[in-house]
């Protein structure tokens, strides 16, 4: 421990055991991080100790702080309440902050003949009408979509009537999305009809929009109107499927907030679903980086974000634990003015949004990584289920493949990001020895591997071999396991090591570690996935198995004289077994492809010679 260390960590332990909030400063007087403590010796004396337990990011604010102060409280709730009233006055470096880069919406109508409708941040002073503000940008842009597709409006750069005729209609109107005014077959009255029903929908109830089409579609079929009440029957139609979606995230709730998060390494998801009269007005996403641990980050989240937001509903589901929740409860209660209420769902509507939530917080991680959510939420289950340190987002897996100990080969296939890598795949002769030893064959198998690394790492490679997995699953049970973990403690490495056992109809049942198995429930995901690693791999080493048999049987007929490279295979495919080669007349391999009659005698002669000998055909 140097001296500084030793100096801060002797005035840490002279604080007292009360609750309170503590300054991390830098030399240069500024404040970097700040943190409450239920007890203020024991929380700021971790941090100058063994540096060995903290995180990356801990490591790295301890290396700058060069003093730090406190604030005595009289509770842990005024703990928190001074944490965050001084986060957000001093900004430090350390601490999670959340940039709002949120402002009003306005629906924008142009000023002119033929209007037009968008979804638009900023007014301008460009002489269109303005609706709004609104303070949910999600709903207001998402309403407006879907009111330009049920009345089928333009959303094309052209302009009318200067463009009348002009070009043929767009995809939008083949796809009864748009009524293609650009034809000049459209009448304005028609058009503004469609209009003025449009904005309609996005300034009021969808309920009543309905209600008005179905009077104009019987008051047009009065009239015997009967293509203008279709049009009207096909937008309350399209009407009731854009409220049909709508009763997919559908809650008995006047104001919920769901928020989920997802962690990849040291960079952190956080995605917000707001609700407000059963409805979904606004969606939220954010991207921390230097995240260390799940529930100090979806704490801290949770104060940043009704801090900034202030608008604070009864009820929030989280997705999962956060330090202290009744204090937090308490806090978001005082903030609200109102009862506020912290939950984990764990069953029906509700747990069904937090896990939707879940999957769009690993949607915003997957496409920094160019991955979808739905390959990085797996991985973050297979993580779980084993128990790993972080995701396994490189994974190797090993299969032996003989035909009674004999031709014995092996297949490495990989997965990065939950995807094949087909070009990192490779094959393994088995050359320390003969016979069927599928323990020996892996331990010779991942000691080769690892002999590969070694020498792509001095030679300065860092891809194929030169890049170690995060796992390794191999085809078989508790004895592969126990014949390749001797390997990797050889070579110095920590390498988690898992095999795949298959019950008796040759269906991935578990996962099996040095300590016992690991149960598979169908219906997760990772069983899936899992699966799919143990089909790929065994595929890929038994057609591997097959290719090395092809050979060996078209090199044997390489021996008989006449037979060379080509016919020998012409041989193979056209008989597909050397058993029924063997069984062939003089006649038969006659007519096999690129054979002649002198060569298919010295093949039947090689297999007969006995027959050959008594004058036989």
């Amino acid at each position: 421990m140097n001296e500084k260390l030793s100096q801060l960590r002797k005035k840490a332990m002279s604080l007292p055991l009360s609750p309170g909030v503590y300054l991390m400063k830098d030399r240069h007087g500024e404040i970097i991080y700040i943190g409450k403590a239920k007890k203020l010796k024991n929380r700021v004396s971790q941090y100058f100790g063994s540096q060995n337990s903290h995180a990356e990011k801990v490591r790295r604010m301890v290396e700058n702080v060069d003093d730090f102060d406190y604030i005595i409280t009289d509770s842990e709730f005024e703990c928190l309440i001074l944490e965050c009233s001084l986060i957000k006055q001093h900004t430090p470096k350390y601490n999670i902050l959340l940039k709002d880069d949120k402002g009003y919406s306005y629906i924008r109508v142009t000023d002119e003949q033929w209007r037009r409708m968008s979804y638009v941040l900023q007014k301008a002073d460009d002489g269109a009408r303005y609706i709004g503000p609104y303070k949910t940008s999600y709903y207001v842009k998402s309403t407006v979509d879907e009111a330009m597709k049920i009345f089928g409006l333009p959303t094309c750069s052209r302009r009318f009537p200067e463009d009348f005729g002009k070009a043929r209609p767009c995809l939008n109107y083949h796809i009864k999305q748009c009524c293609a005014p650009c034809t000049g077959r459209v009448k304005l009255s028609d058009y503004n009809e469609r209009f003025d029903a449009a904005l309609e929908l996005v300034r009021g109830d969808s309920a009543r929009t309905a209600r008005l089409l179905q009077q104009q579609m019987e008051k047009a079929a009065e009239r015997l109107d009967f293509e203008r009440a279709a049009r009207y029957r096909d937008q309350i139609a399209a009407l009731r499927r854009m409220r049909d979606k709508q009763k997919v995230v559908d809650i008995n709730l006047e104001q919920l907030d769901v928020i989920a998060i997802a962690i990849e390494g040291s960079r952190g998801s956080a995605h917000v679903l707001r609700f407000s009269d059963s409805r979904l007005v606004d969606t939220e996403n954010f991207i921390i980086e230097d995240i260390d641990d799940e529930v100090e980050f979806r704490s801290e989240f949770l104060l940043r974000y009704y801090t900034m937001r202030r608008d604070v509903p009864q009820h929030i589901d989280l997705d999962g634990q956060v330090d202290d929740p009744q204090t937090l409860e308490r806090w978001l209660t005082e903030t609200r003015g109102k009862r506020a209420y912290l939950t984990i769902p764990q069953r029906g509507v509700r747990k069904e949004l937090v896990d939707m939530c879940r999957q769009n917080a690993f949607e915003a991680l997957g496409q920094l990584r160019g991955v979808t959510g739905r390959e990085l939420s797996v991985l973050e289950e297979l993580r779980d289920l084993l128990g790993l340190s972080s995701i396994p987002s490189y994974i190797e897996s090993y299969d032996i493949s003989n035909l009674s100990g004999s031709d014995n080969v092996a297949g490495m296939v990989v997965y990065e990001n939950a995807r094949p890598l087909k070009a990192a795949y490779r094959k393994f002769k088995i050359k320390s020895f003969v016979g069927q030893d599928d323990f020996g064959s892996m331990n010779e198998v991942i000691t080769r591997r690892l002999e590969e690394y070694r020498k792509s790492r001095e030679e300065g490679v860092e891809t194929g071999f030169g890049r170690l997995p995060d796992l390794i699953l191999l085809d078989g049970g508790r004895g592969q396991v126990g014949a390749v973990l001797p390997v990797i403690r050889e070579f110095g490495l920590k390498i988690p090591v898992f095999g795949m056992v298959k019950d008796d109809h040759h269906r991935t049942r578990a996962i099996v570690s040095a300590d016992g198995e690991i149960a598979l429930r169908p219906n997760r995901r990772v069983f899936t996935f899992v699966t799919g690693i143990q089909d790929e791999v065994h595929r890929y080493a038994i057609s591997f198995n097959r290719q090395q048999r092809k050979r060996v049987l078209s090199s044997s007929l390489e021996n008989i004289d006449g037979i060379g490279k080509k016919r020998s295979k012409e041989l193979l495919r056209y008989f597909r077994t050397i058993g029924n080669i063997r069984k062939a007349s003089v006649d038969q391999l006659a007519a096999a492809p690129g054979m002649t009659r002198p060569a298919a005698y010295q093949v039947y002669r090689y297999y007969h010679p006995e027959s050959v000998a008594k004058g036989e055909d």
